[in-house]
Parts: structure tokens; sequence; C-alpha cells
């Protein structure tokens, strides 16, 4: 092969360790975002149970009003007791005022539940306080060593990066604008080797797609220095065990 498809074939490889190194930059940044957001989720879930909170004491109050006027209404209705001028007035009263008694002990249940949920609640969103302390901590020595991954990562970039650069500059303007289109397409994967088909002599396939390559492009790759294209998926094809 020519220089054409040999600068294609090396540029492919250069291009496959270009976006490997962009890979492993890009997951070794996911772990703080993964611990951020872990964070972000534990604060939130604080917020929430504060207020929950909130409103549970917000509940409390309202029921303790209603118990002092209620309690109020029992005092009425014992000086009502004492004032009865008839038996049937008398015990109208008392029922009236058993009724009220077991209202407000009912309320008075309903009081010490809530508190109870609420001292719950308030252990709760202690034990979640000391997670967020803890996951910030880690967030923070998640950090530092994606830092230090990170500038290594960068670096190695970088430096293959000028390798694409100087790989790219022994191809035509038009070759590497083909180069990069194919590319952006499939992932990078521009370049792919055609391969015969076993047990069938003559029969050929992309290695990219995988679909049927006639004999005539495999001709053409052994007489030509010029690009060809899968009639199937339009990556570029080489010749199989072809090297830069």
């Amino acid at each position: 092969m020519g220089p054409v498809l040999n600068g294609l074939i090396k540029l492919q490889s250069v291009e496959n360790r270009l976006r490997a190194a962009k890979a492993q930059l890009t997951r070794c940044r996911r772990n703080v975002v993964i611990q951020e957001n872990h964070v972000r989720s534990l604060q939130n879930a604080l917020e929430a149970k504060k207020e929950e909170i909130q409103l549970t004491r917000i509940q409390c109050d309202r029921l303790e009003l209603e118990l002092k006027s209620r309690d109020e209404q029992i005092s009425k209705l014992r000086a009502s007791l004492n004032v009865a001028k008839t038996n049937k007035e008398y015990a109208a009263v008392l029922t009236q005022l058993n009724t009220t008694k077991a209202d407000n002990s009912k309320i008075e249940t309903q009081i010490l539940e809530l508190l109870k949920d609420v001292e719950t609640d308030e252990a709760e969103c202690v034990e979640m306080q000391r997670q967020i302390e803890e996951q910030k901590q880690t967030l923070e020595k998640t950090r530092r060593e994606t830092e230090l991954s990170a500038s290594k990562y960068e670096a190695e970039l970088e430096k293959i990066q000028a390798e694409w650069d100087k790989v790219a500059e022994t191809l035509s303007e038009e070759s590497l604008g083909v180069f990069k289109r194919v590319a952006e397409t499939y992932d990078g994967q521009a370049v792919v080797e055609i391969e015969q088909q076993e047990g069938k002599a003559g029969a050929y396939s992309c290695g990219g797609c995988f679909m049927g390559v006639t004999a005539e492009c495999v001709n053409l790759l052994m007489t030509r220095d010029e690009i060809i294209r899968c009639p199937n998926c339009t990556r570029i094809v080489v010749l199989g065990g072809s090297e830069a």
C-alpha cells in the first residue's frame, strides 16, 4: 500500500489511543461527579426530613391549642354540673363532659405519637448529618486523587494529540476530512480491515459492519493507493494484515 492508506492506518491507530485516553480521563473525573451526587442526595434527604419535622411540630401545636380549648370546655361543663337543676340536665351535661374527656384523651395520645415521630426523625437527621460529613471527607479525598490522575492523563493526551497532528500533516486535506467525518459517525473507528469469510474463497466482508464486500473492491485496494469506502457503512476499508 502507498502513503495515503498507510497514513490513514497510522492515524486510526493514534485515534484509538487518543479516544482511549480521553475515556480514561472521563472515567477518572466521573468518580468526583458520583461522589458529589451522593452528597447532594444526602443533603436533599436531610432537608426533606427537616421539613417533615417542621410540619409535624405544626400539627402538634395545632392539636395542643385544640386540647387547651377543650380543657376550658371541660372546666365549663364541670361548673354546669354544679348548677344543674334537674337530673335530666345533669345527665346531659355529664354525658357531654365524658365525651369531651374521651376526645381529649385521643388527642393527647395523638400528640404523644407525633412527638415520638419527631424524636425518631431528629435522630435520623443526626445520622444523616454524620453521613454527609463523612461523604464530604471522601469527596475531598477523591478530588485530590482525581486531580493527580487527571494531570497524568492530560499530559498523556497532549502527547498523543501531538502525535495525531503530526500524522495528520502527512495526509491531504481531502483524505483527512473524510477520516474525520467517518470517525465522528462511528465513534472514532473510521478505518477497518476487509476480512476474508471463513471457508469461502473470494468472499470478503467489512470488518466494521460485517456486510459483504466485492472482490472488485479488494482488487482496487491491491492496485490503488486511494480511499475506498464500504458501500454499506461508508467506513474506510483497507486490506487485512496491513501495517503502517
